[in-house]
């Protein structure tokens, strides 16, 4: 099991100006906000109260992060294509992610969080081609796997692995049932290590 560094909440972002220094290394969750996104970054910091959880999806309505070891991060984005929130919301979280993801020179990569029996949506197909646009390495969680079946969870992940070949590693991941939590927390090491040994962007 890779030891995974104590996490701790470092600031709440409804504007860019109150992001934390862009200095070290970053990895951003993002997904459809239904699919298990604080769940999941709950299971890889090791910690229950970490990411808010609400049976309300699109509850996460500011770029959250978390502080680890020396000036590494975890970042929570605010969920996508679903929330029943105004019209004005969407369009100041659609400028905020952007502002963060094309701007933020310490992000090492994303951590795409998609619902094992809905992947792929429109929405998870935007955030690919903007991560590829942006120069980001990609891990995509297939979350809730411990709802289907082990043979349908095989199909979707090799379905998945070959829509994204070559732009996004993929793995299968539950938070209730622990699946894939270590190989997650590996991603996540591996992304923020090599951020910080100067292997950034792949511009």
């Amino acid at each position: 099991m890779p030891h995974f560094p104590e996490s701790r909440f470092i600031t709440s972002s409804w504007q860019p100006h109150q992001f934390p220094p862009d200095e070290g290394a970053e990895v951003a969750f993002a997904g459809r906000s239904n699919a298990g996104k604080s769940s999941a970054l709950n299971a890889i910091a090791g910690r229950k109260d970490l990411a808010r959880t609400s049976k309300t999806p699109g509850r996460t309505q500011l770029i959250n992060f978390f502080g680890l070891d020396g000036s590494q991060r975890l970042v929570d984005l605010p969920g996508y294509g679903f929330a029943k929130v105004p019209e004005r919301i969407k369009d100041h979280w659609q400028e905020l992610l952007s502002r963060y993801i094309e701007a933020r020179d310490s992000l090492a990569g994303l951590v795409i969080v998609m619902d094992a029996r809905r992947p792929m949506t429109d929405f998870d197909v935007q955030m690919l081609d903007w991560s590829g646009a942006n120069g980001l390495a990609t891990h995509i969680l297939l979350t809730k796997a411990d709802k289907l079946s082990r043979g349908e969870a095989m199909t979707v992940l090799k379905q998945v692995r070959a829509q994204v070949e070559g732009v996004a590693t993929v793995q299968l991941f539950s938070a209730v049932a622990k699946t894939g939590v270590d190989e997650a927390r590996r991603e996540v090491l591996e992304l923020l290590n090599k951020k910080e040994a100067g292997k950034s962007r792949a511009f």
